[in-house]
């Protein structure tokens, strides 16, 4: 049988930490000056869920009581309240009234209630709801109630449209078109409040499509502190990760090839988060996905070789350390190149076929892949290659012999 050729890979070893040196000094050089394009899960900003809906029912009030009108998924209730005011609640449930303008009866029977019907339509077909944004209080000002309707037709881009003028916003349609809401994700400068940025948002969309047409289902505002809390939990939960991996490592073999491991996974996330600077890709929860998924796939990698080195150790019979590293790299390698290439087939078509964070997310696993498998033979292997460069190997005891039955010679005189 031919003897399998012996790559001399610790020939490159030193070019390979020298390349990898220059990229993350680079990377860490821009990430000072250009900084981390982060994207509106690591930004102080606005979140909201719109929907463009029909307004189908004017309700005001015109008494000295305090009267709230709340709007349910089953029924449509009246809170009166207030001193000297008859307190009670009235419960409409949409079972007994089977359109606009039989609820509009229902509700203009308290007193001082006005219901008006905008738009009459059955209630058995349409939900009814009312904007977040706007007290639920009754008063002179009438309080608009909305059904989805027709307006579920309104599409992502003309939401987003609507909204070109503010920077970072991201816009996603949820649901179908009988029930279409969309979420609104926008930063935040520093200068801008909650109240503010909320307030420019609404009367945006109110311009495009209508003050009787959007309807506020729920906001919230994302402070500086809450988004600085994502980044720190985020960098924790990386090192994390890396502790528990050596942990397992050194479990599993020597300190020296635990810390090799470690040294690898952490300089695949490095030349991500270099090549994340460099292009200036949106830094998302969907990235720290990517770079999370490549640590495993790393660690994977690496420990498959330092497997194969424990390995040989015992078997290979070589007069260097080095020797019998670059015999494991090179058993290793097929394996190592045909797993790689064949998970990129699966993440470029990702690359190519889709758009957004999943095309982001695709295009940082390409980099890491390549990074891992580098990484997993040059990296790990320059260090171990470093640690154990005066390893000798054991020498097998000599057995004893035993010569107790072995005749004596005596010469004869």
């Amino acid at each position: 049988m031919a003897s399998r050729k012996i790559i001399k890979f610790s020939k490159y070893f030193s070019a390979a930490v020298v390349l990898s040196a220059v990229l993350i000094v680079a990377g860490i050089v821009s990430v000072i000056v250009r900084g981390v394009n982060f994207g509106l899960d690591f930004k102080p900003g606005l979140i909201e869920e719109i929907k463009i809906a029909d307004n189908v029912l004017d309700v005001s009030y015109g008494g000295s009581a305090t009267v709230k009108l709340e709007v349910n998924s089953d029924d449509v209730q009246v809170v009166v309240s207030g001193i000297g005011a008859d307190n009670k609640t009235v419960v409409i449930p949409y079972a007994e009234v089977s359109d606009v303008s039989s609820l509009a009866s229902r509700l203009s029977a308290v007193e001082g209630v006005t219901a008006s019907v905008v738009r009459n339509v059955p209630l058995s077909e349409n939900a009814l709801f009312v904007s977040s944004v706007v007290s639920s209080s009754l008063g002179t000002t009438p309080l608009k109630v909305f059904t989805q309707g027709n307006a579920g037709a309104v599409s992502a881009d003309e939401v987003r449209n609507a909204l070109r003028t503010f920077d970072d916003v991201d816009v996603k349609a949820v649901g179908t078109d009988a029930d279409r809401s969309f979420q609104v994700r926008m930063g935040a400068s520093g200068e801008t409040g909650g109240k503010a940025l909320q307030s420019a948002t609404t009367d945006a969309l109110y311009n495009a499509f209508g003050a009787d047409k959007v309807v506020v289902v729920k906001s919230d505002f994302i402070g500086a502190q809450f988004s600085r809390s994502l980044i720190s939990g985020s960098v924790v939960l990386v090192l994390a990760t890396l502790v528990l991996i050596f942990i397992y490592a050194t479990i599993r073999f020597k300190w020296d090839f635990a810390l090799a491991s470690v040294i690898a996974i952490i300089h695949d996330a490095l030349i991500m988060i270099s090549f994340i600077s460099w292009s200036q890709m949106e830094f998302s929860t969907t990235t720290l996905a990517a770079i999370l998924t490549i640590i495993g796939y790393s660690i994977n990698a690496t420990v498959v070789i330092l497997d194969r080195v424990r390995s040989d150790i015992r078997v290979v019979e070589a007069d260097s350390f080095v020797d019998v590293l670059n015999s494991a790299l090179s058993a290793t390698l097929g394996r190592s190149v045909i797993t790689t290439v064949t998970t990129l087939f699966a993440v470029l078509a990702l690359f190519f076929f889709t758009t957004g964070t999943i095309h982001d997310f695709a295009l940082s696993l390409t980099v890491g892949l390549i990074s891992g498998c580098y990484s997993s033979i040059f990296i790990a292997g320059a260090f171990i290659s470093f640690t154990r460069r005066n390893f000798r190997f054991a020498k097998p005891a000599k057995m004893p012999v035993d010569i107790s039955h072995v005749a004596k010679f005596e010469p004869q005189s």
